[in-house]
This record gives structure tokens, C-alpha cells and sequence, in this order.
């Protein structure tokens, strides 16, 4: 229901009560004095107002409410403020549980029955009246708590899936376009940094050639050293993959950097902080690898101070340069790519912050990010204790105030009976099965056996009280909570028994031996509690009515009632698997949807990553080549017309990196991932709320055989592809010829369906699976007898487009 439709509940609750007081007195030709009907408006307007506006202030509208229906009971006759004092009431606890937390829900329903009942005994004292309608508020209280609460955890939990789903497919769409961006922004900050360097030493030692000859040996050796440097840095642009190594922290990466920059003949001092490893520090790293080698290539000499400042709001990187030394040559001015300060704010963006750069009043240059500090981290929303200290304190003294006339003004005794009522009895007993509930789901089995020990205790209380009203209604109110029990063991067993299920395996293989018991297991349990719920109540109730006496015979007291609980009991267990199955379908279909925006994304990441890598093993790598064979001959000018070449193609490769520009192999067909793009299978999963690592040991080889490489991905493709919420890690190793993979984190992947798509696999290459112990998935791909790729990309790793 939307917010509009909301705010009419209550107008029709105002209809309701005026239909029930005073339009029956109307009917029946009674007309009310008019101070009646004042006082019935004078309250009806305050409840009126407190319900629209319940869910901006829901706690301040219950008091209201309440209160003025308290108020109002006073003078008005029985039945004038029926309707709302009972269903506005609930209305109002109703919007407190879906608005607030579940302590402040909790604390207000079991304040507001606390007080009618103190307020009840301050009035009548323990035995002059049954009370039972307090009981029956109390329940109509907590069962209106009770559904704001399942409603507002069936709303997160939906919101949770809907966010989830629209966070896929947006990164399903996002995933190539952020994978090109990342190979255009590491393409030129490896490059540029790189070969700009060589550049700059080259030119500083032709031009101090005849002074100082020594510097051209040196030269000649930092661009071989660079030029290899290169190769392996956009190797691992072409193909980034985590190791098990520990990197170094964020705070000694840059420190590294600004060493190798003053080994250039560049004065930089730093001033830099603790950094906690992730996106900001990635985003820092850039900034300022960036900015040194823009002042390397437009200022060099010129004195430049890196500050790197983390704080709780922002963290600050600010990398400022002085104006150039008189008589600096700029060599490795014009080599840039023009794309750096559009690279620098990207990356400032995407850890989400802010960058800005420009001259500074000494005529120097500054570059200024402002990224996200510590409280940028996401925190668990937690409520002050003094904050739950005055809500407790509140509760008491509401609770307490009816007691005050009886312990300051009134002298005398309540009440001249001794006999407590069946009322006060009925409400320990509610109170009682309430607390059960409440431990429900940490302790399911506990709750359920005190649920069926309070059952029995029922006519107990009725037959102590003397209670004289229904004799099937204490019965029956005793039986509502062991009904939501059942509902809740069977919307868990319809999961349980759903898992079960799907580890079947049609061929009766070991794991349908160790299934089938456990299936039936969660069956004979279901049943023996169902049966033991339906006999301790149907016993309860027959007691009750044998007690109080009845004209039929006794044997179709106990069948009746029997037969009665069983349709009441089996009613709450259908519609528990009824919410489970449910629920356990729609999690299915999102799971599958997010598996196929999955394999969609990383295949169109992985076709990107391929035709940028394609043009980049004949242009920029090619040329870093010439370069590393032209210095190792001794041509350091050669050496630095080859870094001028690659990066004048780098700046050419990147003009041609545009979306939908078909690649090599036309655009008709793309890539199959490999090994190599694992980093985007995880990068994916993390985009839709699960945290997957991927771990390659130094062992696995740069380039598998084509089928292992295929299988292996495939693999770890269908262990994530089942769902789940657990944190993944996937381990890759070579020992003795064999590609090892192990998943540990997917309880789902044993099961016999997924196990046979991995087994399919496996055994084509004559490996082996396994599944040691739960949760965890171990495959053997032999490499003996594999073919290894060439160098060049394989038409065998290409699939028409999907």
C-alpha cells in the first residue's frame, strides 16, 4: 500500500468506531448526551492526526494515542473507544516495528501491556474481575509487533535483493567499459612514467656527454633495466592476476616511488601517512606517480613536496611543485598523451573524491585530490547507550505510574479476596510464551519445548481462577504461539529439505546415500514435533471443556479436539513451507540471473581486455623491445628515439581504444576467458555483495595449456555460479605436472548436480575431483601432454557471440 492510501486507514478506523459507538446506540433509538459525543470528538481528533502522521514520529504517536484513548475510556461509556483503542493502538505499535529497531519495538508493546495491567490492578486488585480482555489485548498488541516485524525484515530483505540485482546488471553493463578504462589508465601511467624516464636520462646525458662521459653508461643501463621494466609491467596490464605474496603497504609503494624519482636528479620531499590498503590507496598511488612524472617531463630539477595526509573525514594527497631551475632543459616535453589530467580525476572520482590542479602563485604547479577518510568505511548504525538507557527509563516510569495512587494516595486494599484471577494468570502465561518466541530462531528446539510445556498449564489456570467466560478461548490463545513456531520450523525446513532434494543424485551415487537419510531426518523430526504439538493441545483443550462439564459424550471430546488442533496445526505448517518455498524460488531465480549477467560481463571484459592486448603486443611492446636491444648495443640516442616511438604508439593505441570498435577477430565473435580472467570473475562477484579472492601461486605458469586453461576457468566459473553468501577463496597451484584448483567457501558446490558438470570437465582431461570436507571443492587438471599456446592470441579460445 502506498503512502496515500496509508493515511485513509485512519479515517476508516474513525468510520468503524463511530459505526460501533454511537451509531449502534442511534440504531437502537438511544441518543448519547452531547457531553459524551464532545469528549468522543475531542479525543477522536488528537488519534486522528497522531495516525497520519504516525510514520514521521511512530514512538510519539503511540503515546498519543494511547493516551488519549486512556483518557477517554474514563468518561465515556464501554465501547466508545473500542475500535481505537484496539486497533488504533495496534496501528500505531504496527508502525513503530517497521519504522524503528526491534529493541524499541519490543520495549514499547511490553511497556504498553505493562501498564494496562498495573493500571488494571491499581483499579481492581488481583480477583475482582477475570481480566481476560487484558490478555487479549496484550495479544492483539504483540501479534500487530509481531507483522511489523516480519514486514520490515521482509522489506530489507527484499530491498537487499532488488539492490543486489539492479547493482548486477549495472555492472554487467559497466564491467567492459571499466576493464577498458583500467587498460587505458595503467597503459599510460606505466608507459608515460616509464618511458618518459628514459627519455629525460637519455637527454640529461647527451647533453653532459662531453663533461661528464660517465653518464651515458648509466643511462645506457637504466633504459635497458626500464625497458624490460616496461615489458613486464604491461605484461601484467594485459593480465593482471593477485598472488599469494604479501605486496607491500600502500605507505611503502610511495615511498619506492619517490626514491626512484630522485634517482632521476629530482628533489622531491614527502611528508606521508599511514594508508589502510584499498581504493584509496590505489587512487593515491596513481595521483602521485602521475603528478612526479608530469614535473619530471615539464619541470625537471624543480623542488616538489608529496603530502599524503589520512584522516577521519578525507584523506589529502597534494603533490606541489616549485617553478623550474634557470636553464632546465625539459626533455620529455611534447611526449605527453594529453589524457593525464583526465586519467587523475578519474581516478579521484571512481575512490570517491574530488581533483584539482593548476599553477600555483610562485609559478609552480599543484595537483590536490581529497579522497575518502576513515568514517568513509561502512559502519554498523548503532545506538548510544544512554539513548537505550532513557528509553528503559521511560518504559519504567510509564509502567510505574498507575501504581502511584495506590502507594501515595489510596490507604486502603484494592481488594478483599485473596484469589488471584484467571486474568492475571492468562497474562504470565502469554508473558511466558512471548519470552519463547523471542529465542525462537537462536534456539528453535528450547523455544519449542517450552512452547508445548506452557500449553497444558492453560486449564490449570482457568480451573485456579475460576475462570468463567469461553472455555475454548484460553485454549485457543495458547495454541496461537505454538501455530507461529511451526510456521517458522517449516519455512526453515523448506530450505533444509530443498538442499536436501537437490543433493539426489539420479545415478545413486554416494552422496544420494548420505542425502536421503538426511532428507528424512528433517521429516521425522518435522513430524514428531507437529504430532507432539497436536496431542499436548488437543489434551489441554479436552481437560478445559471435561472440566468445566458438557452434555455430549466424553470420547468425542478428545476426537473433536484432536481433530480441530490437527487442522489448525497443519494449516500453520502449510503456510510456513508455503513462505519458505516461496522465498526459496525467488532467491533461486535471482540467483541464476545474477550467474548469467556474470558470465555475460566477464566475457565482454575479458573480449575488451583481448583486442587492447592484441594492439599492444605490436605496437608499445614491440618498440620497448627495440629499445632494450638499442641500449644493450650501446646507442643511447637510438635507445631514446625508440622510447619516443612507443610512447608516440602508446598515445596511437590509446586514440584507437573507442567502444564498439570491433577487434580483431571481427565483431562477430569474442574471446573465452581463461586463467587470465579470473581478476574480472571476482571483480563481478564483488559488485553483487560476495567477496571472492582469487590466490595463484608462483608455481602456476604465466601460459597454460589451452584446454587446462579453458577448464580451469570454467571451473571456477561454475563453483561461484551456484550462489551463496559465504566469502570464496579460489587457490590455483602446480605440483608435479598439475593444475590444483581449490574453492573453499562454496558449501553448494558439493552438490551432485554441480559435481557432475565439474566431473565432465575434469575427466576429459584425465583429472580427478574431490570434495574432502564441506564446503570446500579440490580439481586436478593433468599439464603433461597439454599444448601450450603461442605467444600470439589463439582463435581456439574465440566463441560466437552469445
Amino acid at each position: 500500500m502506498n503512502r496515500t492510501d496509508d493515511r485513509l486507514l485512519p479515517v476508516l478506523l474513525i468510520c468503524v468506531q463511530a459505526a460501533v459507538w454511537p451509531g449502534a446506540e442511534l440504531v437502537r433509538g438511544d441518543v448519547p448526551p452531547a457531553s459524551a459525543l464532545l469528549v468522543a470528538v475531542l479525543v477522536a481528533g488528537p488519534v486522528t492526526a497522531a495516525l497520519a502522521l504516525r510514520r514521521a514520529r511512530p514512538v510519539v504517536a503511540l503515546m498519543l494515542v494511547a493516551a488519549a484513548c486512556a483518557l477517554g475510556a474514563g468518561p465515556l461509556p464501554v465501547g466508545a473507544m473500542a475500535v481505537l483503542g484496539t486497533a488504533g493502538v495496534a496501528l500505531a505499535l504496527f508502525t513503530v516495528a517497521t519504522e524503528r529497531d526491534t529493541f524499541t519495538a519490543v520495549l514499547c508493546v511490553v511497556a504498553l501491556a505493562a501498564w494496562q495491567l498495573l493500571q488494571n490492578l491499581s483499579l481492581h486488585g488481583l480477583s475482582d474481575r477475570d481480566g481476560l480482555d487484558l490478555v487479549l489485548t496484550a495479544l492483539l498488541y504483540a501479534t500487530a509487533c509481531g507483522t511489523g516485524l516480519l514486514a520490515r525484515r521482509t522489506r530489507r530483505a527484499r530491498g537487499t535483493a532488488e539492490r543486489m540485482l539492479r547493482r548486477a546488471d549495472a555492472e554487467r553493463h559497466r564491467l567492459p567499459a571499466v576493464e577498458r578504462r583500467r587498460m587505458e589508465r595503467e597503459l599510460h601511467d606505466v608507459s608515460a612514467h616509464h618511458l618518459t624516464a628514459v627519455v629525460v636520462t637519455a637527454g640529461a646525458a647527451l647533453g653532459l656527454r662531453d663533461r661528464r662521459p660517465e653518464l651515458a653508461e648509466k643511462a645506457l643501463e637504466f633504459a635497458a633495466e626500464t625497458g624490460r621494466e616496461v615489458t613486464r609491467a604491461l605484461g601484467a596490464v594485459r593480465a593482471p592476476a593477485p598472488s599469494r605474496e604479501e605486496p607491500a603497504s600502500p605507505e611503502e609503494r610511495l615511498r619506492a616511488l619517490v626514491a626512484g624519482f630522485r634517482r632521476l636528479d629530482q628533489r622531491v620531499e614527502y611528508e606521508i601517512d599511514p594508508l589502510p590498503d584499498g581504493v584509496v590507496a590505489d587512487a593515491a598511488y596513481g595521483i602521485v606517480r602521475e603528478a612526479l612524472t608530469n614535473v619530471a617531463r615539464h619541470a625537471p630539477g624543480a623542488a616538489t613536496t608529496v603530502r599524503c595526509g589520512y584522516g577521519d573525514a578525507r584523506t589529502e594527497v597534494v603533490v606541489t611543485s616549485a617553478a623550474p631551475p634557470a636553464g632546465a632543459t625539459a626533455h620529455g616535453a611534447g611526449l605527453g598523451s594529453g589524457r593525464g589530467q583526465g586519467f587523475l580525476r578519474s581516478r579521484a572520482r571512481e575512490a570517491g573524491g574530488t581533483l584539482t590542479s593548476g599553477p600555483t602563485a610562485e609559478g609552480g604547479w599543484e595537483v590536490r585530490a581529497v579522497l575518502p577518510g576513515r568514517s568513509a568505511a561502512p559502519v554498523e548504525a548503532s545506538v548510544p547507550r544512554s539513548y537505550r538507557l532513557a528509553q528503559v527509563t521511560a518504559a519504567v516510569g510509564l509502567c510505574v505510574q498507575p501504581l502511584l495512587p495506590v502507594l501515595v494516595v489510596r490507604s486502603e486494599t484494592t481488594s478483599s479476596g485473596s484469589q488471584v484471577s484467571a486474568g492475571v494468570l492468562f497474562a504470565l502465561l502469554a508473558a511466558a510464551q512471548a519470552v519463547a518466541l523471542l529465542w525462537l530462531r537462536r534456539a528453535p528446539r528450547a523455544a519449542q519445548c517450552v512452547l508445548l510445556g506452557l500449553a497444558p498449564l492453560w486449564p490449570v489456570a482457568m480451573a485456579v481462577g475460576e475462570y468463567a467466560g469461553p472455555v475454548l478461548l484460553p485454549p485457543a490463545l495458547g495454541m496461537l504461539a505454538t501455530c507461529v513456531a511451526l510456521a517458522a520450523d517449516a519455512d526453515a525446513d523448506a530450505n533444509a529439505n530443498a538442499n536436501a532434494n537437490a543433493d539426489v543424485d539420479t545415478d545413486g551415487d554416494a552422496d544420494s546415500d548420505s542425502a536421503v537419510p538426511a532428507r528424512c531426518r528433517h521429516s521425522r523430526r518435522a513430524w514428531i514435533i507437529a504430532s507432539a504439538a497436536v496431542a499436548v493441545h488437543a489434551v489441554a483443550m479436552s481437560v478445559a471443556v471435561l472440566d468445566r462439564g458438557t452434555e455430549l459424550p466424553d470420547w468425542t471430546v478428545p476426537a473433536g479436539a484432536t481433530a480441530g488442533v490437527a487442522l489448525v496445526m497443519g494449516a500453520a505448517r502449510w503456510a510456513g513451507a508455503l513462505r519458505g518455498r516461496r522465498d526459496l524460488a525467488a532467491r533461486g531465480a535471482r540467483e541464476e540471473r545474477i550467474a548469467a549477467w556474470t558470465e555475460e560481463a566477464v566475457r565482454d571484459a575479458w573480449a575488451e581486455r583481448r583486442r587492447i592486448a592484441a594492439g599492444l603486443e605490436t605496437t608499445v611492446l614491440a618498440r620497448a623491445a627495440d629499445m632494450v636491444a638499442e641500449a644493450e648495443a650501446g646507442r643511447l640516442g637510438t635507445a631514446a628515439d625508440r622510447a619516443r616511438e612507443a610512447l608516440a604508439a602508446m598515445r596511437a593505441l590509446l586514440d584507437t581504444v573507442r567502444v564498439g570498435e570491433p577487434g580483431p577477430n571481427g565483431p562477430e565473435l569474442r574471446p573465452q576467458p581463461t586463467v587470465q580472467a579470473l581478476d574480472l570473475l571476482a571483480r563481478q562477484c564483488r559488485a553483487t555483495g560476495r567477496e571472492v579472492e582469487i590466490r595463484l601461486t608462483d608455481r602456476v605458469p604465466e601460459r597454460l595449456p589451452t584446454a587446462v586453461d579453458l577448464a580451469a576457468y570454467h571451473a571456477a566459473e561454475t563453483v561461484l555460479a551456484v550462489g551463496g553468501e559465504e566469502p570464496a577463496v579460489l587457490e590455483l597451484d602446480v605440483e608435479s605436472d598439475t593444475l590444483t584448483l581449490t574453492a573453499t567457501g562454496v558449501p553448494r558446490a558439493g552438490r551432485p548436480a554441480v559435481r557432475q558438470r565439474l566431473a565432465a570437465r575434469v575427466a576429459a582431461l584425465g583429472g580427478d575431483l574431490t570434495t574432502e570436507e564441506p564446503g570446500a571443492v579440490r580439481l586436478r587438471l593433468p599439464l603433461a601432454g597439454a599444448r601450450v599456446p603461442d605467444q600470439a592470441p589463439q582463435r581456439g579460445h574465440e566463441e560466437g557471440a552469445r
